[in-house]
């Protein structure tokens, strides 16, 4: 794709964005969960069901705080900057005028979804009286993209951020659909997350074609130092020590004996995914760079074999 073949979705964005279209979300008070069991293994964990099942609607409620503590750095502070750099023509790779529109109405989308999180947040505590537990100043991504910045020459800087953004757009918006299908949790939760599906569906698409842009006009010694830092990025992104370090912090706020923390962190420790093919969010990182045309290249195939899948595509690959 050619930057000048770029078509804006400027007309869907005006009659399907949720800060046009979606009304706000209200907290229901029913029995429904607050947060899916599946997204937390803790709750699930053999010690905590057996002397702390008391506990779990405190241990979901501090988990969906979390969860929308994540949603507002990721919006704001990652997304969010890297958008309004190319909607301002700041970004040192120069996208045409339709773009830098496009890249705006991401900025207003992220920026409404942080937003909307902060109220579902502020309505939680109302409803649950439970206030959060200190929760992490930054995510997996705020490590993972200065690392991979700090791999690339400074000419690539700018490639290599739009391409870990655009990555990061892609495997969220594959995860906010299995969370928004979960008949276990409240409406409203599902409404928030079908409402932020429907704005993350057009981002993954628009992220993907910038990529494309960019890559279709990379030079082959460019896409060959990209290349070799994509491993390192996703490897960095997938790791789970901040989640594990809230999970910990978590389980020493539980009005439990210390010897029951204890157990509780030696199952939270033993719930590890391997960060190669068989890891859940693999699935999705690859079919971006199918979709970016970037793994089109040998180099990136290469740099990314031990995350493809190991049979033929169209025989139940991940692509």
């Amino acid at each position: 794709m050619n930057a000048e073949d770029y078509l804006s979705f400027a007309d869907a964005w005006e009659g399907r964005a949720t800060i046009r279209t979606r009304p706000r979300r209200i907290v229901e008070n029913d029995e429904k969960l607050i947060y899916p069991l599946s997204r937390q293994p803790l709750v699930l964990s053999e010690t905590f069901t057996r002397e702390c099942v008391d506990l779990r609607d405190f241990a979901l409620v501090q988990s969906l705080y979390k969860f929308i503590n994540d949603i507002v750095i990721f919006e704001t502070e990652i997304v969010d900057k890297t958008a309004r750099a190319i909607a301002k023509n700041h970004f040192a790779i120069r996208f045409p005028f339709a773009c830098r529109y496009d890249a705006m109405t991401v900025v207003v989308d992220e920026d409404y979804h942080a937003l909307v999180a902060m109220d579902f947040m502020q309505q939680t505590i109302a409803l649950t009286g439970i206030q959060p537990i200190p929760l992490p100043n930054e995510i997996e991504l705020s490590r993972a993209i200065p690392g991979a910045l700090a791999l690339a020459p400074d000419h690539l800087r700018s490639a290599v951020e739009l391409i870990c953004v655009a990555v990061a757009e892609n495997t969220v918006t594959n995860d906010v659909a299995a969370f928004a299908k979960d008949d276990t949790v409240k409406q409203s939760i599902k409404g928030l997350m079908a409402d932020h599906l429907l704005d993350e569906g057009r981002h993954s698409t628009f992220w993907a074609r910038l990529v494309r842009i960019y890559w279709t006009s990379a030079a082959q010694a460019d896409r060959e130092s990209i290349a070799h830092i994509m491993p390192v990025f996703i490897a960095q992104y997938l790791t789970n020590d901040i989640q594990k370090g809230f999970d910990f912090d978590l389980i020493d706020h539980l009005q439990v004996a210390d010897t029951i923390k204890q157990r509780l962190k030696n199952e939270a420790l033993a719930v590890t995914f391997p960060i190669n093919r068989h890891h859940p969010l693999v699935g999705n990182i690859v079919r971006f760079f199918k979709n970016s045309s970037m793994l089109e290249s040998p180099c990136v195939q290469r740099a990314l074999a031990d995350y493809l899948p190991s049979q033929p595509v169209g025989q139940g690959s991940l692509l």
